[in-house]
Protein backbone atom coordinates (compact mmCIF):
# COMPACT_ATOMS: atom_id res chain seq x y z
CA UNK A 1 0.00 0.00 0.00
CA UNK A 2 1.37 3.77 -1.11
CA UNK A 3 1.88 6.38 1.75
CA UNK A 4 -1.03 8.37 -0.12
CA UNK A 5 -3.63 5.82 -0.06
CA UNK A 6 -1.98 4.68 3.75
CA UNK A 7 -2.38 8.44 4.79
CA UNK A 8 -6.43 8.59 3.46
CA UNK A 9 -7.13 5.35 5.61
CA UNK A 10 -5.84 6.98 8.60
CA UNK A 11 -7.48 10.15 8.53
CA UNK A 12 -11.03 8.53 7.70
CA UNK A 13 -10.67 6.03 10.68
CA UNK A 14 -10.44 9.16 13.08
CA UNK A 15 -14.19 10.21 12.05
CA UNK A 16 -16.96 7.93 13.68
CA UNK A 17 -18.57 8.04 10.27
CA UNK A 18 -15.88 5.42 9.55
CA UNK A 19 -15.29 3.65 12.65
CA UNK A 20 -17.90 0.84 12.06
CA UNK A 21 -16.37 -0.20 8.36
CA UNK A 22 -14.60 -3.53 7.65
CA UNK A 23 -10.95 -2.84 6.38
CA UNK A 24 -12.14 -4.27 3.07
CA UNK A 25 -14.88 -1.53 2.89
CA UNK A 26 -12.35 1.45 3.56
CA UNK A 27 -10.11 0.11 1.55
CA UNK A 28 -12.92 0.01 -1.43
CA UNK A 29 -13.94 4.06 -0.39
CA UNK A 30 -9.90 4.62 -0.43
CA UNK A 31 -9.99 3.48 -3.94
CA UNK A 32 -12.18 6.35 -5.04
CA UNK A 33 -11.14 8.97 -2.97
CA UNK A 34 -9.01 11.63 -3.57
CA UNK A 35 -6.66 14.20 -2.06
CA UNK A 36 -7.82 18.22 -2.64
CA UNK A 37 -5.68 21.45 -1.47
CA UNK A 38 -6.80 24.55 -1.14
CA UNK A 39 -5.39 27.69 -0.89
CA UNK A 40 -6.61 30.54 1.60
CA UNK A 41 -9.99 31.80 -0.26
CA UNK A 42 -10.14 29.03 -2.75
CA UNK A 43 -13.33 28.05 -3.86
CA UNK A 44 -14.26 23.90 -3.45
CA UNK A 45 -17.96 24.02 -5.21
CA UNK A 46 -20.54 26.37 -6.11
CA UNK A 47 -24.41 26.67 -5.14
CA UNK A 48 -25.95 24.43 -8.40
CA UNK A 49 -22.88 22.44 -8.89
CA UNK A 50 -23.77 18.48 -9.16
CA UNK A 51 -22.48 16.75 -6.29
CA UNK A 52 -20.20 13.80 -6.90
CA UNK A 53 -18.37 13.57 -3.30
CA UNK A 54 -18.75 14.50 0.08
CA UNK A 55 -15.77 15.46 2.36
CA UNK A 56 -13.55 15.65 5.30
CA UNK A 57 -11.37 18.04 6.24
CA UNK A 58 -7.97 16.98 6.76
CA UNK A 59 -6.63 20.26 7.76
CA UNK A 60 -7.55 23.64 7.89
CA UNK A 61 -10.73 25.29 7.62
CA UNK A 62 -13.73 26.14 5.42
CA UNK A 63 -16.68 28.10 5.28
CA UNK A 64 -20.28 27.17 3.65
CA UNK A 65 -22.23 30.08 2.12
CA UNK A 66 -24.81 31.74 0.28
CA UNK A 67 -25.01 34.98 -1.11
CA UNK A 68 -27.89 36.70 -1.24
CA UNK A 69 -29.59 38.88 -4.43
CA UNK A 70 -27.74 42.29 -2.90
CA UNK A 71 -24.30 40.67 -2.71
CA UNK A 72 -24.19 39.88 0.86
CA UNK A 73 -22.49 36.93 2.25
CA UNK A 74 -24.50 34.31 4.58
CA UNK A 75 -21.99 32.28 6.26
CA UNK A 76 -23.68 28.75 6.99
CA UNK A 77 -21.25 26.78 8.84
CA UNK A 78 -17.62 26.89 9.50
CA UNK A 79 -16.15 23.38 8.92
CA UNK A 80 -12.81 22.55 10.93
CA UNK A 81 -10.27 19.75 10.94
CA UNK A 82 -11.96 16.30 11.34
CA UNK A 83 -15.48 17.14 10.30
CA UNK A 84 -17.40 15.59 7.70
CA UNK A 85 -20.45 17.37 5.35
CA UNK A 86 -22.23 17.30 2.63
CA UNK A 87 -22.85 13.61 3.62
CA UNK A 88 -26.60 14.02 3.30
CA UNK A 89 -26.86 14.74 -0.11
CA UNK A 90 -26.15 11.47 -1.48
CA UNK A 91 -29.61 10.54 -1.06
CA UNK A 92 -31.17 12.95 -3.36
CA UNK A 93 -31.51 12.13 -6.57
CA UNK A 94 -29.81 14.52 -8.81
CA UNK A 95 -28.32 16.40 -6.39
CA UNK A 96 -26.87 19.78 -6.61
CA UNK A 97 -24.57 21.70 -3.82
CA UNK A 98 -27.32 23.93 -1.65
CA UNK A 99 -24.42 26.47 -1.01
CA UNK A 100 -21.12 27.37 -1.55
CA UNK A 101 -17.73 26.33 -0.22
CA UNK A 102 -14.38 28.18 0.54
CA UNK A 103 -11.12 27.88 2.28
CA UNK A 104 -10.55 30.17 5.21
CA UNK A 105 -7.24 28.81 5.30
CA UNK A 106 -4.80 26.75 3.59
CA UNK A 107 -6.74 23.41 3.48
CA UNK A 108 -6.48 19.83 3.07
CA UNK A 109 -9.85 18.10 2.08
CA UNK A 110 -10.55 13.61 1.40
CA UNK A 111 -13.27 13.92 -1.44
CA UNK A 112 -15.24 10.61 -0.63
CA UNK A 113 -17.00 9.76 -3.74
CA UNK A 114 -20.65 9.62 -2.85
CA UNK A 115 -22.08 6.59 -5.32
CA UNK A 116 -18.98 4.54 -4.07
CA UNK A 117 -19.98 4.86 -0.23
CA UNK A 118 -24.13 4.67 -1.03
CA UNK A 119 -23.36 1.25 -2.70
CA UNK A 120 -21.07 0.42 0.28
CA UNK A 121 -23.50 1.30 3.11
CA UNK A 122 -25.85 -1.69 2.01
CA UNK A 123 -23.69 -3.69 3.65
CA UNK A 124 -22.80 -1.88 6.89
CA UNK A 125 -25.87 -1.41 9.25
CA UNK A 126 -24.12 0.29 12.27
CA UNK A 127 -22.45 2.98 9.46
CA UNK A 128 -26.05 3.69 8.54
CA UNK A 129 -27.37 4.29 11.93
CA UNK A 130 -24.24 6.42 12.35
CA UNK A 131 -25.04 8.16 9.24
CA UNK A 132 -28.86 9.12 10.12
CA UNK A 133 -27.20 10.27 13.81
CA UNK A 134 -25.02 12.52 12.23
CA UNK A 135 -27.83 14.09 9.79
CA UNK A 136 -30.06 14.23 13.44
CA UNK A 137 -27.72 16.28 15.20
CA UNK A 138 -26.99 18.32 11.85
CA UNK A 139 -30.67 19.09 11.48
CA UNK A 140 -30.80 19.88 15.87
CA UNK A 141 -28.33 22.59 15.08
CA UNK A 142 -30.19 24.16 12.54
CA UNK A 143 -32.85 24.01 14.14
CA UNK A 144 -30.96 25.96 17.26
CA UNK A 145 -29.52 28.37 14.92
CA UNK A 146 -32.84 29.60 13.34
CA UNK A 147 -34.15 29.95 17.32
CA UNK A 148 -30.93 31.76 18.11
CA UNK A 149 -30.72 34.40 15.12
CA UNK A 150 -34.40 34.83 15.49
CA UNK A 151 -35.17 35.12 18.98
CA UNK A 152 -31.97 36.70 20.22
CA UNK A 153 -30.18 39.81 19.90
CA UNK A 154 -26.84 39.96 18.46
CA UNK A 155 -24.87 41.26 21.57
CA UNK A 156 -26.78 37.51 23.11
CA UNK A 157 -25.43 35.51 19.45
CA UNK A 158 -22.17 37.42 20.54
CA UNK A 159 -21.73 37.00 23.96
CA UNK A 160 -22.43 32.94 23.28
CA UNK A 161 -19.89 32.54 20.24
CA UNK A 162 -17.12 34.17 22.98
CA UNK A 163 -18.67 31.57 25.79
CA UNK A 164 -18.52 28.91 23.70
CA UNK A 165 -15.10 29.51 22.31
CA UNK A 166 -13.72 29.70 25.44
CA UNK A 167 -11.77 27.33 27.21
CA UNK A 168 -12.96 26.67 30.56
CA UNK A 169 -9.08 26.81 32.27
CA UNK A 170 -8.01 29.98 30.28
CA UNK A 171 -9.37 33.32 30.89
CA UNK A 172 -7.51 33.95 27.09
CA UNK A 173 -7.54 32.61 23.74
CA UNK A 174 -7.06 33.14 19.89
CA UNK A 175 -9.65 33.73 17.50
CA UNK A 176 -8.98 31.04 14.80
CA UNK A 177 -10.66 32.90 12.16
CA UNK A 178 -11.33 36.73 11.22
CA UNK A 179 -13.81 38.58 12.61
CA UNK A 180 -15.78 39.41 9.53
CA UNK A 181 -16.23 36.09 9.51
CA UNK A 182 -17.50 35.44 12.92
CA UNK A 183 -19.68 38.70 12.08
CA UNK A 184 -20.99 37.04 9.00
CA UNK A 185 -21.56 33.66 10.91
CA UNK A 186 -23.76 35.53 13.33
CA UNK A 187 -25.87 37.32 10.99
CA UNK A 188 -24.23 40.75 12.27
CA UNK A 189 -22.56 43.37 10.49
CA UNK A 190 -18.74 43.58 10.57
CA UNK A 191 -19.03 46.97 12.42
CA UNK A 192 -22.10 46.05 14.63
CA UNK A 193 -20.02 43.21 15.90
CA UNK A 194 -17.20 46.01 16.54
CA UNK A 195 -19.48 47.83 18.55
CA UNK A 196 -20.72 45.52 20.22
CA UNK A 197 -17.37 44.02 21.26
CA UNK A 198 -15.94 47.62 22.26
CA UNK A 199 -19.41 47.96 24.70
CA UNK A 200 -18.45 44.79 26.52
CA UNK A 201 -15.26 45.77 26.95
CA UNK A 202 -16.34 49.67 28.21
CA UNK A 203 -18.08 47.42 30.83
CA UNK A 204 -15.00 45.85 31.56
CA UNK A 205 -16.68 42.24 30.45
CA UNK A 206 -13.92 41.38 28.07
CA UNK A 207 -10.64 43.20 26.21
CA UNK A 208 -9.26 42.30 22.70
CA UNK A 209 -5.77 42.45 21.85
CA UNK A 210 -5.51 41.61 17.68
CA UNK A 211 -7.38 38.32 17.82
CA UNK A 212 -6.34 37.53 21.10
CA UNK A 213 -9.92 37.93 23.54
CA UNK A 214 -9.29 38.29 27.26
CA UNK A 215 -12.27 37.34 29.42
CA UNK A 216 -13.07 39.66 32.61
CA UNK A 217 -15.96 39.04 33.68
CA UNK A 218 -17.21 35.01 32.40
CA UNK A 219 -20.16 35.65 34.89
CA UNK A 220 -21.49 38.64 32.93
CA UNK A 221 -21.18 37.40 30.06
CA UNK A 222 -22.95 34.50 30.48
CA UNK A 223 -25.65 37.00 31.73
CA UNK A 224 -25.56 38.29 28.06
CA UNK A 225 -25.55 35.16 26.33
CA UNK A 226 -27.98 32.32 25.27
CA UNK A 227 -28.66 30.13 28.44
Amino acid sequence: MNDHKQSIINSLKQSHLFTSLTDNQIDRICNHCKIIKLKEGQRLFSQGDDVNYFYMVHSGKLKLYRVSPDGQEKIIEIIKSGEVFAEALMFMDHPHYPVNASALTQTDLIAIHTKTFKDMLSGSVDTCMKLLGDMSFRLHQLINEIDTLTLHSGTCRIASYLLHNMPEDKESYELDIPKSVIAARLSVKPETFSRITRRLRDKGVLSIDGNIITIHNRNALKELSIV
